[in-house]
C-alpha cells in the first residue's frame, strides 16, 4: 500500500480551461508529484447533446477535447507513470477509446485502455417499464410513460467500483460514460490502498475528496466570492490537487508556482456548490456526512480535510434522462439615455402586444433588464432616471413552433417602430432552437449491470 497518493483535477465540465490538464501534467515534478488525473466533462444536458452528434455520426457522442489532451501529453503520462480517469466517454465510451488508440498508433506509444459501459439504457427503457420500473420523475412524481416518446437520453449513475476493476486490470487510461464526478476520484483511492466496499467512513472521505476536485478550479480559487480579490494570477490558475491518504484524510493544494489560492474558504465553498441536505450527500458508493468534515490549513495552498463520516449506499441508482420539450428563442436589444429604461419597457410593452395580436401563444415568456435589475429583481437599489444604458433580453418558450418563429421576426421591427435610441441589435434573427428538458429518476441497482473492458494498442 503507498503512503499517499495525489489525484489532480483537470477539467470541471465540457468547454473548462483547455489548458488546464495539459499544464497540470506537465507541471508535476519530483517536487510537486501526480498519480492520477481526473476530468469531470459530463453536465445532464451534455447527454443529450452527445446523443444527438451520435445519431449523426455513430463515431462521435464523446468529449472530442479529451482526445486532444491526451495526443498532447501521451508522451508525458507514460514517462511519469500519471493514470488518467474520465467521464469524457459520454454515449461512446469505445467511440472514445479508438480515438485515443488512433492518437496512440500515431505516436507509437503503447497504451492499455478501460473503458465502463452499460451506463447507457435508452435502448432498453421499454423493457424496464415492461418489467415493473417506474423510472418516475423524482421530483414531480409523474411516471415516465407520458413523455417516453419524446426521451433524447437516458443514463444511469455508475460509482466508483467499476473504474476500480479497470485499473485493476492495468489501466493506464480509463474512459466511462455517465459515472458520477466523485467516483472519478474516489476509484484511485480504492484501488491504490486497498478499501472495502463497506468502509463508509474512508468511502464518504474519498466522495467529498471527489466534490472538491470536479468543478476544477472553483476550489483553487476560481468563482471564489468570499475574497475574491485575494486571488493572484487568475490567468494561470493552479486547478486543484488532492493528497490522499489510507486513512481518508486527504489535503487539497495546487502545484507551486502557479496563479490561483487553495484555503479554507475557497475549498468549503466548493463543498457547499451543488448539494441538498448535507447530512445526505448520496450517490452510489455511500451516503457522506458534510457536517462532519473539518477544514484546517496547513501552510500556503494546503488544506487538510479530515474527520468525514459515511453511511451505507441505497439500493437504487439515480438516472439521467432528458427528453424534447418544445421550443425556444431569445433577443436582445439596447437602449441608451435619456431615460433608457422607460423606453426599454414601453418596447416590451409593444412587442408583448404585437406577439398577442398576432395569435401566438408560449408557456413563458420573460423579459429581463439587463444592467438595471435582471439580477435583483425590485430589490435593485438603483435610480431608474440615472440609467445610462439598458440591454432588453427576451426569451419564450412553448409547443408551438410558429409562435417561436413569429417572435423571432418581432425584435428587429422595434428598431424603427418602436422608442427610440436602439442600438446593439446584432446575430440576426433569433430562430428556434429545440428545449431539452431534465428527467430524473430512480432504478434498482440489480437492474443494469456495469461492464469493463481493458484492451491495450502496442
Amino acid at each position: 500500500m503507498k503512503e499517499r497518493i495525489r489525484i489532480a483535477s483537470g477539467q470541471g465540465f465540457w468547454g473548462d480551461l483547455p489548458s488546464a490538464p495539459i499544464d497540470q501534467i506537465r507541471q508535476a515534478s519530483a517536487e510537486s508529484p501526480l498519480d492520477y488525473m481526473m476530468m469531470d466533462y459530463l453536465a445532464e444536458v451534455t447527454m443529450s447533446i452527445m446523443q444527438k452528434q451520435k445519431l449523426k455520426d455513430p463515431r462521435a457522442g464523446y468529449a472530442r477535447d479529451l482526445v486532444e489532451v491526451i495526443d498532447a501529453v501521451l508522451p508525458d503520462i507514460v514517462e511519469k507513470n500519471i493514470k488518467i480517469i474520465t467521464n469524457g466517454g459520454g454515449v461512446n465510451p469505445e467511440g472514445c477509446r479508438d480515438a485515443i488508440f488512433e492518437v496512440a498508433r500515431k505516436r507509437g506509444i503503447p497504451i492499455k485502455v478501460g473503458v465502463v459501459l452499460g451506463d447507457n439504457i435508452l435502448g432498453n427503457l421499454d423493457e424496464l417499464l415492461a418489467a415493473g420500473h417506474s423510472l418516475k420523475n423524482m421530483e414531480t412524481g409523474e411516471p415516465l410513460k407520458n413523455i417516453r416518446d419524446r426521451v433524447l437520453s437516458a443514463n444511469v449513475y455508475f460509482g466508483a467500483w467499476p473504474i476500480v476493476e479497470a485499473l485493476k486490470q492495468g489501466a493506464q487510461i480509463v474512459i466511462t460514460g455517465r459515472t458520477t464526478d466523485t467516483g472519478l476520484t474516489l476509484a484511485p483511492m480504492i484501488h491504490e490502498f486497498g478499501w472495502q466496499q463497506d468502509d463508509w467512513n474512508r468511502i464518504a472521505a474519498g466522495t467529498v475528496a471527489g466534490h472538491i476536485l470536479e468543478c476544477g478550479a472553483q476550489s483553487s480559487g476560481g468563482n471564489f466570492s468570499a475574497d475574491w480579490k485575494s486571488v493572484k494570477d487568475m490567468a494561470h490558475i493552479g486547478f486543484p490537487i488532492a493528497e490522499a491518504y489510507p486513512t481518508g484524510d486527504f489535503v487539497i493544494t495546487k502545484h507551486p508556482k502557479t496563479g490561483g489560492r487553495v484555503s479554507r474558504q475557497t475549498v468549503a465553498e466548493q463543498l457547499l456548490y451543488e448539494i441538498g441536505d448535507p447530512r445526505d450527500y448520496i450517490t452510489p458508493d455511500c451516503i457522506a456526512d458534510f457536517t462532519s468534515i473539518q477544514l484546517e490549513e496547513q501552510g500556503r495552498d494546503r488544506v487538510l480535510v479530515s474527520s468525514i463520516k459515511g453511511r451505507p449506499a441505497t439500493d437504487s441508482y439515480k438516472v439521467s434522462m432528458s427528453y424534447m420539450d418544445g421550443y425556444s428563442a431569445q433577443g436582445t436589444l439596447t437602449y441608451t439615455w435619456p431615460e433608457a429604461i422607460h423606453k426599454a419597457r414601453l418596447s416590451d410593452q409593444i412587442l408583448r402586444t404585437r406577439l398577442k395580436d398576432a395569435g401566438c401563444s408560449y408557456d413563458e415568456m420573460r423579459t429581463e433588464f439587463l444592467g438595471v435589475n435582471s439580477c435583483h429583481g425590485p430589490l435593485t437599489p438603483v435610480d431608474l432616471d440615472e440609467v445610462q444604458e439598458v440591454v432588453v433580453k427576451w426569451g419564450v418558450r412553448g409547443p408551438d413552433k410558429k409562435s417561436i418563429e413569429r417572435f423571432g421576426k418581432e425584435i428587429a421591427p422595434l428598431i424603427l417602430t418602436g422608442p427610440p435610441s436602439v442600438t446593439g441589435f446584432a446575430g440576426g434573427r433569433p430562430k428556434p432552437s429545440e428545449v431539452v428538458a431534465y428527467w430524473p429518476a430512480l432504478l434498482d441497482k440489480k437492474a443494469v449491470t456495469p461492464r469493463v473492458v481493458v484492451e491495450e494498442v502496442k
